[in-house]
């Protein structure tokens, strides 16, 4: 995670920005960076963010 954004609004918003921009899925965009999607739901689940897979999108 050392190439993404440590404050949790700023990493949800880069999230679905990549989200939306480059990648179908989540599990695709945590590939790609060498995450783990449960953890990374936890780490802004922790920050107030839920996700909505119906939209991609965490709020």
């Amino acid at each position: 995670m050392d190439l993404l954004p440590k404050d949790p609004v700023m990493l949800m918003s880069f999230v679905n920005m990549k989200l939306r921009d480059e990648y179908r899925t989540l599990e695709e965009f945590c590939h790609s960076y060498g995450l783990d999607a449960t953890k990374l739901k936890a780490n802004l689940e922790t920050a107030g963010f839920d996700w909505h897979p119906d939209i991609r999108q965490f709020r």
